[in-house]
């Protein structure tokens, strides 16, 4: 059982795992004798299968009798989501994309004995005429990504306390613990210009400065893990591949302001990442990494799981600490701010996973160096969960002031089917959209909130033109509006008001006053409502109102969907090509189609329900929307 009572009980530990990572990152492969099969354990792959990949590998493994030469395990998420389940051969630096169950034998006989590289299970690039592409180095997907808060996600298996120690993991604590104090920890952090990941952007720095300062002996530091944001996973994914950074991030940030007693708040809806991160906990606490007098240094410190309900409201920080302690989860005004008074009134830093993801790379590598990379006021890296209308979905690190478009065009590898990019929304639900018009945008926090969305967790969701903006506005407003504790007037009764309008537009009783009166109605609640929720739930509806005001005025003048998803504003027709088969006809539930058999169909707009039952039963296509 792994004990490290001292600084030299790490170094030792270092040493002796260390070796294990050398056929993952020397680039000499011809000097190993041995390989490594890493197959993502990640919630997307595990969906399709890769446990069960994972299993029929060993048993081909030793089937071929190459136990001795070849191990297989999982590992975090590599972040190509797209092209899971993926299979990652080291020292070969083989990187196979939708791998089967069916594939495991092949890989075996193929690769591992014979030494072939299966072309067929490699990512074909189409910028490069569906070249095959053994290295992830050389996929346009990963050239421009940098991984700080994800280095080692696809790297080590999360599950396994000696894997992280390999990484180098602990050794910023220690660093700390042994030869910086607490102020000079928060001095690091400030010169890192790190600012927070979970949407705020306040500097780490300043917001551990300020906790460090309050008198009394009983501080807490909390991680908030409550992602909630329709399509975003990055918290998620860090914690389901690289827990202990959170727990050594946490430890860090407790010597810094001086506390001895953390939480972790997660929702109850991830459970890998509660599984994975509990058990390093329980790792880190039998090591004696957490507990008492760590390192033997007289600093003490240990941490709780607190598991929340989903409610998206308990992702801002008031709301977070009263379910912690208990209560509901509703805002309460500030100041005073946590760092002042926080948890059960006493001084409480509240940082994000990603952004203590950071901090060991940070103490060890120094804040200049977070420093030297990323834009003026916008530091570092900042990982995106990039969904929607992409071609390459998944989960990217990319340095702040990236453009947009780099983004969008080359790491994410385009629009889906050719369509025309039409906007990104950032942010989630407090964010905006922003158009094509604004590619060129540099991605860092100033720039966001000056294009009218904002930063936010770090969800990007791509549309394109197939996308309705206001539908989209109002898709948006329906959840921030169902997630809303009520607690305040402009949120509670404001944002439903906003979504009865929408409501209004997009089913064809909309008017010009009503866009009027919904801008104006965003704008008072975005000044007057308590916490961050209610403050910036009107962000899609301006910045939609903003970028597309053609499209708004199109759905209260002409009564027109300009990208035909509106359903109340669209007829159905049959045109002549109709072979008179009934199919339709027999499929509608409101009877509105009439026609005799082989002659072409009519129908009855109003009468029709708009349900597209008649499209999916044509056998011809001849019913279209307009």
């Amino acid at each position: 059982m792994l004990k490290i009572a001292n600084f030299r009980d790490l170094d030792k530990a270092y040493a002796e795992f260390k070796p294990r990572m050398a056929l993952r990152t020397e680039a000499d492969h011809k000097s190993f004798a041995k390989r490594e099969l890493l197959i993502c354990g990640g919630t997307g792959c595990q969906s399709s299968n890769s446990l069960i990949l994972l299993e029929v590998l060993k048993k081909e493994i030793k089937a071929a009798g190459l136990e001795d030469q070849v191990t297989a395990h999982i590992t975090g998420c590599f972040g190509f989501c797209e092209k899971g389940p993926i299979v990652k051969v080291f020292p070969d630096d083989v990187f196979y994309v939708e791998v089967g169950v069916d594939d495991a034998a092949e890989i075996v006989e193929s690769h591992l004995k014979n030494n072939t590289i299966i072309t067929r299970l490699l990512y074909k690039d189409p910028a490069q005429g569906n070249k095959p592409i053994a290295s992830h180095h050389e996929m346009d997907f990963y050239k421009k990504q940098m991984r700080v808060a994800l280095c080692n996600c696809g790297l080590i298996n999360p599950e396994e306390i000696e894997e992280y120690i390999a990484a180098g993991g602990y050794q910023a604590l220690a660093l700390c613990l042994e030869k910086k104090k607490p102020q000079d920890v928060v001095q690091e952090m400030k010169i890192s210009g790190l600012r927070g990941r979970g949407g705020g952007g306040f500097p780490t720095g300043i917001k551990w400065e300020v906790a460090a300062a309050q008198p009394g002996p009983v501080k807490y530091m909390v991680c908030n893990a409550d992602e909630g944001d329709p399509g975003a996973f990055m918290d998620r994914s860090i914690l389901e591949g690289d827990p202990h950074s959170i727990i050594e991030g946490m430890a860090i940030a407790a010597y810094a302001i001086g506390s001895d007693r953390g939480f972790v708040y997660i929702r109850a809806e991830y459970p890998l990442a509660i599984q994975r991160l509990q058990r390093a906990v329980d790792q880190s606490r039998e090591a004696g990494l957490l507990g008492k007098n760590i390192f033997g240094s007289g600093f003490s410190f240990d941490l709780e799981l607190k598991y929340g309900a989903g409610a998206f409201v308990c992702g801002e920080e008031t709301a977070l600490l009263r379910s912690i302690e208990g209560g509901r989860g509703e805002p309460t005004s500030k100041p005073p701010f946590p760092a002042q008074s926080g948890l059960w009134g006493k001084p409480t830093i509240i940082n994000n996973v990603e952004t203590l993801a950071n901090v060991p790379q940070i103490l060890r590598r120094g804040g200049a160096w977070f420093a030297s990379f990323g834009s003026e006021k916008s530091k570092g890296t900042k990982v995106f969960a990039l969904a929607g209308k992409i071609n390459n979905v998944g989960l990217v690190e990319v340095p702040m002031g990236i453009s947009l478009k780099d983004i969008i065009y080359e790491i994410g590898g385009g629009i889906k089917n050719g369509k025309k990019f039409k906007a990104v929304q950032t942010g989630g639900p407090s964010g905006g959209c922003i158009p094509a018009a604004e590619l060129d945008i540099n991605i860092d926090y100033d720039n966001l909130i000056a294009a009218g969305s904002m930063m936010g967790s770090g969800g990007m969701i791509v549309m394109d033109e197939d996308n309705c903006m206001v539908d989209i506005a109002k898709f948006y407003l329906d959840f921030t509006m169902e997630e809303s504790c009520g607690k305040c007037t402009p949120c509670r009764i404001g944002n439903k008001r906003i979504h009865e309008i929408l409501t209004n537009i997009t089913e064809g009783r909309g008017s010009l006053e009503d866009l009027e009166k919904l801008k104006n109605l965003a704008e008072v609640i975005k000044d007057t409502a308590l916490c961050g929720l209610g403050q910036t739930a009107p962000n899609p509806v301006l910045s939609t109102m903003k970028h597309f005001w053609d499209e708004y005025v199109a759905h209260v003048v002409d009564k027109r969907c300009p990208a035909r998803v509106c359903t109340h504003l669209l007829d159905y027709f049959i045109t002549d090509s109709c072979v008179g088969c009934g199919l339709c006809k027999r499929g509608c539930p409101v009877s509105c189609i009439t026609g005799n058999k082989k002659e072409v169909h009519v129908i009855d707009n109003a009468l029709c329900i708009k349900c597209g039952s008649c499209i999916s039963k044509c056998p011809t296509k001849s019913i279209v929307r307009q």
